[in-house]
Parts: C-alpha cells; structure tokens; sequence
C-alpha cells in the first residue's frame, strides 16, 4: 500500500517538476520572443546603443558671462541635476513613498509583485504597486508605452499591458547592470513631470519654491514627491487641500520607515504648503527679447552644425549650454532703468494727450478709420474673418469681456472688446536699448521693448526707425576723413540749399530744430554738440550722400540707406543694434568689431562644440576716431550742448562721455547714444505708429524722451563695485594726436579751447 502511494506521489512530484520546467521554458521563451520581437507580435525594443545612452529631453540653456542662467528654449522645461545636488529629505521622501526596497533589489520587486497579487486576489486595492523606481525610468525614458514600441498583440488591452510590463522588467534589470542606484536615482527625479510643464527636480524646486534642489525643507521635498503620483489631481496651484493631504501621507510613510523622526514629522506636518510659485515659461526670466532674438539664430546654427557633423542636436531638447556675452548685472539694471524712465514718460504722454487720441496727421488732426485699420490688419480679426466671415467676425471684435492688460502698476483686468483693446495698446510708447562694450563688440544688456509678455516685438533688431541726428556723425566723419575741412575749422549757422543740380527737384534748405539760424561761426564741435541743423546740411552738400552713405556702411551700418541730401537729417531707417555697432568704431579706435552676443556653445555634458571670436577690422584711423569722440563730447560738456542734462545723474565727474541725440521733425522717434571708453549704449523710444507722438519739441526731443533712461542705466551700472572693468574713465588718447588750432590744449584733461574768431577768420562757409 505504502509502495502504491510512493509511486503515486513520486509521479505526482515528476509531474509537477515537469509543469514547472515547462512553465519556466514558456516564461523563458516569452522574455526571449518579446525581446526579439519574434514576428512582429510583441513591437521592438530599445536598441543597445539607446540604453546604453538614455536620451531625455532637456532644455537648452542661455547662461550670461557672469554666470547666471538667463532663460530657456524648451518644448518640456526640463534641467538636470546630480545626486549630490539634492536635498536628503527629497530623497527619503521619494524611497519611502515609492520603493522603499530600492536599494535592495534588482529592478524587480518580488515582494511587491506578491503583495499586489495578494492584493488583487482579496481585493484590496491598496496594497501598492509593484512598479520600481527602475521600471518608471525605463518607462519615461524609453516611452515603452508609446506607439513605436507596440507590436500586433499590442492592439488587444490587457495583452498590451502584460507586454509593456514585461518590457518595463527586462529594462529594468540591464538599467540595474549598466548604472548605479543613484544614477538611476537621478535618471528618475530628472525625467518625472511636477505638472505646469515642469519635468525634472531641479525645474520644479525652482518653480514651486523658488529653491535650488540642496535647499529643499523636508514638507517641501514631501509636497514634490507627493505629486508624484498625479501632477494634475495633485497641483497646489488648483488643488492645494488635496496637496496638503497627499503631502502628509508622505510625512507619514517618511516616519514608518523611520526616514525621520516623530518630532521631525509632527512639526512638518503642521507646515503650511508655502508655495513661492515662479513659472518659467518664455515670456519670463531676464532678457526676453534677447532670448527671442537669439532664437532663430541659433536654430540655423544648430542645423548647420548638424549637417557638418553628422549629429541630431535639436535646441528645445538637447540641454546644448550656451554661453552669452550678457551681463546679467547690467541686463537687470537697463530692464529697471528701461521701466522706471518709460513709465515716467507713459505718463506724461498720457497727460500730454488726455481727451484726445494721439494718432494724429501732419497737420495736428485726428487720422479718421485708423482703429478700424488696425483692427483689419490684426492677427485676431484676420483669422476670425477665415473661419466665420467678416461681419461675424466684427461682432466678435466688438463684444467686450473680461481680460488682462498690461500696465505699468501691474497687470490688471479689464472688461473691453477686442477692438477696445486695441486702442488701448496703440496709446503705449515702446522703446529699444542695447549696450555694447566697443572693445570686443560683446553685447552686454539688450533691452527690446517695455513688457515681452505684452509686446512682442524688438525694437533693438528687429525694427528699423528714422535716426534723426544720431545719423549726423557719419556726415562729419565723411568730411573729415575725406579733407574736406579740419577739426578747428568753423563753419557759419546759416541756411544751406540743395538744388535741382543736388538731385532735389524744386530744391530743399533744412531748418534748425528751433525754426532759426544763429548765423554765428560754430567750431565743429559746437555744431555737433548743438545739433545744428545747417552744419550737417553744408557738410552733406560738401562731401555728396553717396559718400556718406560709404562711410556709415563701412562703420557698420547694414541698413539701405537713400542717397538723398536729407540723408543728413537722417531719413533712413536703420535699427538701434546697427547704430550702436557703428558708434563702437568711435570708441574702438576705428576698429570695427562685429557685435558679439555668443561666446561658445556646449554640450549637455560641456564638451566645447564651438567657440566664437571678435571680428574686427580697422575703418578708421585712430587719430581720426578720436576726434570723432572729442567732437561729441560738446554735447555733454559745452553750455548749449544737447546732452548736457547728463550732469544730472553724476555720471559725468572724472568720466568721458561722448554723446549724441536725435529727433526727428515730427518727434516720431527720439534717440540717444552715448559712448564712454568702455561701453556704447543706444536708445530709441517712440509709438508704434509713426502718427503717435509727442507734439511739442519740450517732450519729444531725444534729450528728453530717451536721454533718461541712459542716465539711469549708467547710473546704476557706476553703483555696482563688483562692474570695475566698466568704471568711469577717459578716453585712450593716441599717442601721436595732436589738436592744435591756436587754442589751449591741455594734455591732462583732453580739453580743447578755442581761439577768439573774427567773422571772417577761419570761417569755412
């Protein structure tokens, strides 16, 4: 009998060993068919060389020369961080919330699967998941869920699940051979969504706290964890109760797992959420309009680099790190200067025009049908009218409801139409101001308009404006350079007349901005500090447009400009980054040196993929530069000059400033530019519309409109001790320059005086 039922159990047992070696020679030959996807059932697998090196999106970063980063170009905003970078209490809370056995297993949790069966068999739901952390990597980083990955099986629900899963395991376990746990670690807390398009711990400590990843308190580092496991039901900016609550269940499971203490968890528990919400999107961040501009740029550069070399960088993705010739110090402190001086000036304009509307012709009259022009050229009401035709399309534009304006107290909420809106933002005056150091032509703040969130468009590069007198240096650089007459040479403020043999048809004579001629004998130094209209007109007439045309194109002007006598008044559009290239050949010696906004570019690992120079090359002669510069100190320095209101800001004393304002004749654009040894720095403001302006020469000259704001910025620029390579200094004298016109010359302050004229003597014209 005994024999009998050995039998049977041995049989039993073979049996049973049999089923089992089966079932592991099935499970076996799955693994295998799924990793080789044996006839296309299961979808493919990352390749070696993609585990091998796991890719993850990450923002490219702008980085200013002092170090600071100054803005991103994303698609997911994504920044990397090392694993000794994080804050403890970040990763106790993430090992006791989400795999507390991390460290011990080997990317599959035996327990866990267990304990989630269990769970499924007794239909206890929460009993956890049997994810590890190693399995949610390779599920971010390989998008095993993803379309690409999926097979013919793929198609039908709970098979695709098992298949996914079973990629996720045989991921999970070559992660585990190939990196450490706090590579993985990282791998994880780098690629993880925090919601608000925020991915990555360094983004979201940034973005919900204002925080580096190091300074994380232990309810902070519970709060992130905790959203986790659903940025969107868990987003403290909507749902802060369920935040709250979803943050202690992590306090308590950092406390079972003995991560804390009980002490330690019952004061972070009392904590308040204490969100310092700072999203950064594109619209945000130091120098926008810089990032804005660079942008386009950069994505040919990119597409160049890759066509060179055979690589697959892409700008939103690839973490390339670039490095700019920004001063993060001086881009602060010209937005200031730049929002403190325009909204001075917006309220003045608005005063200036209170009761009235400033669109307004040449005669002073208000331009009838211009709100409804604008309207029609708008982007809104050109796609309304597409897609439900026009006069639905202006029922939509006339319909008022509530929407956030810009205004210079803070942003605020308006009830108005579309239309209503428009003409809001058509009474706004806008501004470009850029500074460069003329040494290496390294742009160091760059400020394109009064709030990129509101105004897209950059006035540094991107608009072009009359320049008005700024223009006028490039006239007496023409004359001089050419001998037409000398630096101690006078020339008589009176009218001056282009005629039919000038190419002016019915002839023109240019008036002074006060309506007068003086008829005095000017040096040049006191025309062009003076802004005498009459001057720059003999000068024109002298040396002929098309010369002077040459010579503003060769100091860097790459505008077209007419070749027109009114050239000399300047009636040709030109942007501020062009005007304040072109000053730089003043201050450089008569080097012309290309304006330089990038300094290298890396990559996401800081391997050097190029490195940029200064282009340089001389255009003028030293001497003959210099000159230039001791001609446009008059405006700053002599009674009368147009520039002399800089005194104010102390910007002056134991400084040279050569400086030079421009207007045009209906104060449609008012200009300033001034130059010091080390810093070139050019500024327009003006309306939108060349028909709103200041009427009177009181508010919209230059000096009044724009010279301020220079005034402020150099101001806060000479404050800061930590900017010596930009302190107050003289211009480099050369050393064989001599100026000599029977005056005083006095060495040691470069100041030159004059001799008492007769009417006749010296006097040129």
């Amino acid at each position: 009998m005994f024999e009998l039922n050995s039998g049977k159990y041995k049989k039993a047992i073979i049996r049973l060993w049999r089923f089992a070696a089966l079932g592991v020679g099935l499970f076996i030959l799955y693994i295998v068919a799924v990793s080789f996807n044996f006839f296309w059932l299961f979808g493919p697998m990352p390749d070696l060389k993609t585990l091998e090196n796991p890719k993850s999106e990450v923002a490219s970063e702008l980085i200013s020369e002092d170090g600071k980063s100054i803005g991103k170009y994303f698609f997911e905003n994504r920044a990397p961080v090392e694993f000794d970078q994080v804050s403890p209490n970040l990763v106790k809370a993430l090992l006791a919330t989400e795999d507390a056995r991390f460290v011990k297993h080997s990317g599959i949790d035996l327990r866990s699967l267990f304990r989630v069966a269990k769970g499924v068999v007794t239909g206890n739901s929460g009993s956890g998941g049997g994810s590890t952390l190693t399995q949610q990597v390779a599920k971010n980083l390989f998008e095993t869920r993803s379309e690409k990955y999926s097979g013919i099986l793929g198609q039908v629900p709970l098979v695709r699940t098992v298949i996914v899963k079973t990629k996720e395991w045989i991921l999970s376990v070559i992660l585990e051979r190939k990196y450490t746990k706090r590579e993985i670690m990282m791998m994880y807390l780098n690629t993880v969504s925090f919601g608000n398009n925020t991915y990555g711990l360094k983004v979201a400590a940034r973005t919900y706290f204002n925080k580096d990843t190091w300074d994380l308190d232990i309810h902070e580092a519970a709060l992130l964890v905790g959203m986790l496991q659903n940025p969107s039901l868990y987003n403290p900016r909507r749902f802060p109760q369920n935040v709250l609550n979803r943050r202690n269940t992590v306090l308590d499971q950092m406390q079972k797992y003995e991560f804390i203490s009980a002490e330690k968890y019952a004061i972070a528990k009392e904590k308040p959420l204490s969100l310092n919400f700072t999203i950064e999107s594109h619209n945000t961040g130091t120098a926008p309009y810089f990032r804005e501009s660079m942008r386009g740029y950069l994505k040919e550069w990119v597409n160049q680099y890759n066509d060179d070399n055979g690589t697959d960088y892409d700008l939103y993705t690839s973490g390339l790190r670039i490095y700019t010739t920004i001063d993060s110090r001086m881009q602060t402190y010209m937005e200031e200067a730049i929002r403190e001086h325009m909204k001075t000036q917006q309220a003045l304009f608005m005063e200036h025009w209170k009761g009235r509307n400033p669109w307004i012709d040449q005669n002073g009259k208000e331009i009838q049908g211009f709100v409804e022009r604008a309207v029609r050229v708008s982007q809104r009401f050109i796609s309304l009218k597409k897609e439900v035709g026009e006069e639905e399309a202006w029922k939509i534009m006339r319909t008022p409801y509530k929407m956030k304006v810009f205004s210079y107290d803070g942003e605020k909420t308006m009830t108005m139409s579309p239309i209503d809106s428009i003409k809001y933002y058509k009474h706004f005056l806008h501004t470009g101001m850029v500074s460069t150091d003329p040494r290496n032509g390294h742009v160091k703040a760059w400020v394109g308009g009064v709030d990129f969130r509101y105004f897209k468009y950059d006035h540094v590069k991107q608009s072009a404006r009359q320049p008005g007198s700024t223009f006028k240096p490039f006239v007496y650089v023409s004359a001089l350079d050419r001998n037409f007459l000398t630096p101690c040479d006078h020339v008589v403020d009176r009218p001056v007349t282009f005629t039919l043999a000038d190419g002016v048809p019915g002839g023109w004579t240019p008036k002074n901005a006060n309506g007068r001629y003086s008829y005095a004998s000017l040096s040049l130094r006191q025309a062009i500090g003076k802004s005498v209209n009459s001057v720059s007109a003999y000068l024109m007439k002298q040396v002929k447009p098309t010369t002077v045309v040459d010579y503003a194109h060769k100091l860097g002007i790459t505008s077209k400009l007419d070749a027109k006598p009114s050239l000399c008044l300047g009636i040709s559009d030109v942007s501020v980054y062009e005007m304040v290239g072109a000053y730089c050949t003043f201050a450089n010696n008569g080097h012309r040196t290309e304006p330089m906004t990038i300094l290298r570019i890396e990559d996401r690992f800081g391997n050097l993929l190029q490195e940029f120079f200064p282009k340089a090359n001389q255009e003028l002669s030293e001497n003959m530069a210099y000159t230039m510069l001791y001609l446009m100190r008059g405006a700053v320095e002599d009674p009368g000059g147009t520039a002399g209101r800089l005194r104010s800001y102390g910007v002056t004393d134991g400084n040279e400033i050569a400086a030079k304002t421009g207007t045009t004749s209906n104060y449609s654009d008012g200009w300033f530019m001034g130059m010091t040894s080390n810093l070139v720095t050019g500024i327009w403001v003006g309306g939108e519309d060349r028909s709103t302006h200041f009427r009177t020469m009181a508010y919209g000259q230059g000096g009044r409109i724009a010279l301020p704001a220079w005034g402020l910025y150099m101001q806060k620029v000479y404050a800061d001790p930590t900017l010596v390579q930009y302190r107050k200094s003289k211009f480099e004298k050369p050393v064989n320059f001599r100026l000599d016109c029977g005056g005083v010359y006095t060495d040691s302050s470069n100041t030159y005086t004059p001799p008492s004229l007769s009417d006749d003597e010296g006097v040129l014209f």
